[in-house]
């Protein structure tokens, strides 16, 4: 009965997810669900406190700093004309009849450079459609073109990429977010090549078929006031050059880079141990050289700018304020994963989960993607899987002389994939900014986030398997 009141309540949260509700609220209500179903109702309120509350505070705790600091990042760089000025330069460079190459390359610079995903399709989406509008190329692949270049390769796959996404894992595996940097960039120039190749093959078959831009409304970027939205208002003044304009990308990526291979590894940490004697300095580090360079990066972007804000208080308010909902979400469907793993049937669903091969990385693939897919968030999918199981999945690794390295990389990448069905917030976001309909898109949204990144993992995994780590 209890491995069934855990089944329904990941169904239901699935089917609820994609009708809009928040998960803020249906986390707790699904946890509660699952507990009542189990015939745990007397532990009911000491479960929500105790459970609950507790895993979601954890996680707060541990990864608030790179929510707030990469969203604040994100609109710093969007409302500064720095985002615009990249994309503009790449659009001057390969012009309208390299469209499609252009906004996936807009979008992956700016992602890989620490930039929300929300706040790039915001801001590339206007310079897309144009591009699209000029090419004759049909509008309803301007959403997989921006998918392309925001939620597969730079968000899972290349190593250093500041995304929430590729720091999870470094608190449960003692890694960086440069772990397995080969097999990352395999992965990530895989996905990139075989999304371009879908995407011109699209772009072809439409020609062939008389097919065009098509007639639509593009008066607005989507619903306005949104976080995450890119104030540019038109205002020339907010204008950058290129080089500043990639400083703080640089920055974001070249600082992390320094600490994690350059200071931290050569430095004595005995100093800590006086203070936080149960400390493990060396598991941190990872997380700390990420903070650091985005606390310098927005320092920079700031100091750069003077001059060109419309309204930095603004600015400042909607990116701190576009890191809360996203964290909340994350850390509610956290304190849920932790709720079910409390119960008795988890232990059959975790015991069938890690028997699913003897592979601990294709074990590891298919918990990430199951969960990543019921709760429609790579992030969520990937901090439940790694709460409930990522201690049993280092031991694996360690008994099979796995990498923590390689079991961190595919689990980021795992999480990257059947993240994106038609109930994922960030895929209902997208076809909103863009003003498309699932029916127009997502087909090759679909292609563009599940079926190259699963060919990717499935790569990746196997040169893993055979050569290990590198």
């Amino acid at each position: 009965m209890s491995t069934f009141a855990i089944v329904l309540s990941l169904l239901l949260l699935m089917f609820f997810a994609y009708r809009g509700y928040t998960v803020l609220l249906l986390a707790p209500i699904m946890a509660a669900l699952a507990v009542l179903l189990s015939g745990d109702i007397a532990q009911m309120l000491p479960i929500y406190t105790e459970t609950f509350m507790r895993a979601l505070g954890n996680y707060m705790l541990a990864f608030f700093p790179i929510f707030l600091l990469g969203a604040l990042f994100g609109q710093l760089m969007a409302d500064s004309g720095a985002a615009t000025a990249i994309a503009q330069w790449i659009e001057r460079t390969l012009g309208s009849r390299h469209a499609i190459l252009t906004v996936v390359l807009a979008c992956g610079i700016l992602t890989y450079g620490g930039v929300s995903l929300f706040v790039v399709a915001f801001a590339i989406y206007p310079i897309a459609k144009s591009l699209f509008r000029d090419a004759d190329i049909p509008k309803r692949l301007v959403a997989p073109a921006i998918a392309l270049g925001s939620f597969t390769f730079t968000m899972t796959a290349l190593p250093g990429t500041p995304s929430i996404q590729n720091a999870i894992p470094i608190k449960f595996f003692g890694t960086n977010t440069f772990s397995a940097p080969g097999l990352g960039l395999i992965g990530g120039a895989i996905m990139f090549t075989l999304g371009i190749l879908w995407l011109r093959s699209r772009e072809k078959a439409a020609r062939a078929a008389g097919e065009g831009y098509g007639d639509h409304d593009d008066s607005d970027v989507g619903p306005r006031g949104m976080v995450g939205e890119a104030d540019m208002g038109g205002d020339a003044s907010r204008t950058m050059p290129l080089a500043l304009a990639l400083l703080p990308l640089v920055l974001v990526i070249g600082i992390n880079a320094l600490f994690t291979y350059g200071i931290f590894p050569g430095m004595d940490w005995g100093f800590i141990k006086e203070r936080f004697p149960t400390m493990d300095a060396t598991r941190q580090t990872g997380m700390w050289a990420l903070i650091i360079a985005l606390v310098v990066s927005c320092v920079v972007l700031l100091l750069i700018s003077l001059g060109r804000w419309a309204n930095l208080q603004q600015t400042i308010n909607k990116g701190v304020l576009g890191s809360m909902l996203p964290i909340f979400n994350t850390a509610s469907e956290v304190g849920y994963g932790a709720v079910i793993a409390s119960l008795a049937g988890f232990a059959i669903i975790r015991d069938a989960v890690l028997n699913v091969s003897s592979n601990p990385l294709i074990s590891e693939a298919v918990a990430m993607n199951v969960l990543a897919g019921i709760t429609g968030s790579s992030s969520g999918g990937l901090s439940i899987a790694l709460q409930t199981l990522g201690a049993d999945y280092l031991r694996m690794a360690n008994e099979a002389g796995i990498s923590p390295d390689l079991m961190h990389r595919v689990a980021v990448m795992s999480a990257g994939v059947f993240d994106s069905l038609p109930h994922c917030g960030a895929i209902i976001t997208l076809l909103s900014i863009c003003k498309l309909t699932h029916r127009q898109s997502y087909l090759n949204i679909a292609a563009m986030t599940i079926v190259i990144p699963l060919i990717a993992l499935s790569v990746v995994i196997a040169l893993g398997t055979a050569f290990g780590s590198f």
